[in-house]
């Protein structure tokens, strides 16, 4: 039988169904033009901005960064540029393969395949790496020749750090290095600003003023706005802000007189620094054995990187501030201070000196070639008696001592403008209780303040405290915290802005006492341990000799520098000032191992003051005998200071041509001087550093991070005679 259809309800479903698809429709469009309304006009500019960001990069400009200059404007620190061969591992599929393809044309050691592994691990896979650094005119061709075969790999030209006067100053000046992990993640709590300003750079300052003076020498980043394809070629530059190189530093340092003491020390281990007590500039801050920054440009090798951190003289560790001794006999004086201000001495009291201290049952020794009888102050400072200050601290007390001495800057920082200052140890009742942990440690015994007065047991001092206690001392009590830096140049503007020393309140001292121990130290140059040092000299100074152990000496047990090996023996110290009547210069020296401190440290301290104050710099014979330790007063023709060439070193680059002197800067000490004529090439103080090719990639140079070197810390002696 045939079924018949029902029309009306098939219309109905039709009906139906075109309804529905026109919801649908309607539902569609609706949902489209919902979500065009809010791309067009809700998220509108901030989906503008992506769009924009994608077709335009912003790359930044690394700035130049500033140069360090001396007193005179020696150059310390500047920068060349040179190119790379740069490696960016996210780009590259086998990168092994790619380095050996590289090496068939040029010329990759095994030590740079090492620094490129080593900064491959600190580093993030798209950063472009350096596999090769400063490749000649050559290499760059015969690159570009096959560059079709290393995609991920180019040429960069960068900035590389130079120090042209090789290991002279080094201490002081410090190096850059790369930003490692650590230093990456300190910065990001660091404002935004901060933080965009290191935008592309990739090193930072390690060591020295380098680090201390980072932001001022860094500049600010420039950059420079891109349009870029869609497959993220460069089309053309839109915009750009160029970055501004870092400021120049200048020093109040005098580097011909710091690579003069330097050359005095010879091989011998020590430091020395020297202060204006009038203003707090330190005018020679160094640190021996020294170390060549230049061998941290590239990154340096394992060898002398072992060779430098494994040496037993720690050629890394800035003794001038971080090195702590014993001050021996140099404590002397200080200590007849504190008794005249605290009203336990009197300058004419007497005090019988029989060779010997007896305290307790034990015997507390003298030099053996000290004269011994009635000791006043002046005499007890002039011959160094020991016994006159092994009764006095006994007398005081080392809570006194200590109150006393503190003022002076012992056992605390003296706020220099350098990184890493250790505080040295005055100690008290109050430190022991804290320093150590069991009952009968943490007693302070009656028999330990007596080697305190001859600046033997607990005490232990950098001689940046020594110098700077002997400026305070010398100036009757005026005090600064120590500065290395003058001025800062802006190499835009080419103003210069002073950098003075903090003042800190005076100690009130009174003029009377403070006279008493200066005469006394003029006596020691005129009549005491260092006269024969100082015979002839045409200034008067004050200064002190001392002799600190290294190790202790058993109880009536003698010292023997031949029985014992070089680095056990007693340091060699002497602390000075000069003039006597309107002191210029302070300064403390140790020279370590070396004995005697009439031997070995006044001779150095003789020769800066010659330098400073009479425009003397020493003959060759002299300096060779000083550098022994044979010395006394100067032998042979000296030469005028003007006469003797600027110092050079092998960090000397061919980018850069000769050791480069600047104008001399106003102000300079006495017998400050340049470079004698014809030796150096010259130019403006506040040229600009050299200039780099826009939107190319520029650093400053390759260097890993040395660890902090450990503190030299001469172990307090028992007992026993200091000189």
């Amino acid at each position: 039988m045939t079924e018949l259809k029902n029309l009306e309800r098939e219309l109905d479903r039709f009906r139906l169904r075109v309804l529905a698809a026109a919801a649908f429709v309607l539902i569609g469009f609706g949902l489209l033009t919902a979500r065009m309304v809010y791309l067009q006009v809700v998220r509108h500019e901030e989906l503008s901005t992506r769009a924009e960001s994608n077709r335009i990069a912003v790359v930044p400009i690394v700035p130049n960064r500033g140069r360090i200059v001396d007193r005179n404007g020696v150059v310390l620190a500047t920068n060349y540029t040179a190119y790379t061969l740069e490696i960016t591992p996210s780009k590259i599929d086998d990168l092994e393969a790619t380095i050996t393809g590289l090496a068939e044309f040029i010329d990759i050691q095994p030590r740079d395949r090492r620094r490129f592994k080593r900064q491959l691990d600190e580093s993030k896979s798209f950063e472009s790496l350096p596999i090769r650094n400063r490749l000649t005119d050559e290499e760059v061709a015969r690159f570009i020749a096959q560059r079709f075969r290393f995609p991920g790999v180019e040429i960069k030209a960068r900035l590389f750090r130079n120090y042209p006067l090789g290991s002279v100053g080094s201490h002081l000046i410090g190096y850059i290095g790369r930003i490692n992990q650590s230093e990456k993640a300190a910065m990001e709590n660091w404002e935004d600003e901060a933080q965009a300003n290191y935008r592309g750079t990739e090193y930072i300052g390690k060591l020295g003023l380098e680090q201390a003076y980072e932001s001022q020498l860094h500049g600010t980043t420039g950059f420079e706005q891109i349009e870029t394809s869609a497959g993220g070629r460069a089309v053309r530059r839109l915009a750009s802000l160029p970055a501004t190189p870092g400021n120049t530093l200048v020093l109040s340092i005098d580097i011909k007189l710091q690579a003069l003491v330097e050359e005095l020390f010879g091989d011998r281990r020590g430091a020395l620094v020297a202060i204006d007590p009038r203003n707090g500039e330190v005018l020679a801050f160094v640190s021996k054995p020294t170390f060549d920054p230049n061998l941290f440009v590239d990154g340096i090798d394992v060898d002398n990187w072992r060779e430098l951190n494994e040496s037993i003289d720690k050629p890394l560790l800035n003794r001038a501030l971080r090195g702590t001794y014993p001050p021996g006999s140099t404590f002397k004086p200080y200590m007849a201070m504190a008794a005249l201000n605290a009203g336990k001495r009197a300058p004419n009291t007497i005090i019988n000196d029989p060779g010997f201290f007896m305290f307790g049952g034990h015997r507390y020794g003298s030099p053996e070639n000290e004269r011994g009888g009635a000791m006043d102050m002046r005499r007890s400072i002039v011959e160094s008696s020991n016994v006159y200050y092994y009764t006095l601290a006994n007398e005081m007390g080392v809570d006194l001592i200590h109150e006393q001495l503190l003022p002076f800057g012992f056992g605390r920082k003296t706020g220099i403008d350098m990184e890493g200052e250790v505080t040295g140890l005055l100690p008290s009742t109050e430190w022991k209780r804290k320093a150590y942990k069991r009952p009968e440690q943490r007693k302070w015994y009656a028999g330990e303040t007596i080697s305190l007065g001859i600046g033997q047991g607990y005490n232990n001092f950098t001689m940046l405290q020594l110098s700077s206690a002997m400026a305070t001392l010398s100036s009757g009590g005026q005090r600064f915290e120590p500065r290395l830096v003058r001025e800062i140049e802006d190499l835009v503007t080419r103003e210069r802005k002073g950098v003075a020393s903090k003042a800190i309140e005076p100690l009130p001292l009174k003029p009377d006492q403070v006279s008493v121990v200066l005469q006394a130290m003029n006596g020691v140059t005129t009549g005491g341990t260092s006269a024969k040092v100082f015979a002839g000299a045409p200034y008067l100074s004050g200064g002190k000799t001392g002799t600190a152990q290294a190790v202790g000496i058993r109880q009536n047990e003698k010292y023997s520098a031949a029985r014992l090996t070089e680095h056990l023996r007693d340091h060699s110290l002497y602390i000075a000032f000069a003039p006597l009547d309107q002191p210029r210069i302070a300064l403390a020296v140790i020279v370590e191992n070396a004995g005697w401190g009439s031997a070995a440290a006044a001779p150095i301290a003789r020769r800066v003051f010659d330098y400073l104050l009479n425009n003397q710099y020493p003959s060759v014979e002299d300096i060779a005998l000083t550098q022994k330790g044979q010395s006394v007063a100067p032998v042979g023709a000296s030469r005028t200071v003007e006469s003797v060439p600027l110092p050079s070193g092998p960090g000397n680059s061919a980018a850069l041509g000769p050791v480069t002197a600047v104008a001399p800067v106003t102000g300079a000490a006495s017998g400050a001087s340049g470079a004698a004529p014809g030796t150096v090439s010259s130019q403006p103080a506040n040229a600009a550093a050299t200039p780099t090719t826009p939107g190319t990639a520029v650093t400053a140079a390759s260097a890993p991070v040395a660890p902090r070197p450990v503190q030299a810390v001469a172990r307090p002696a028992a007992s026993g005679a200091s000189r």
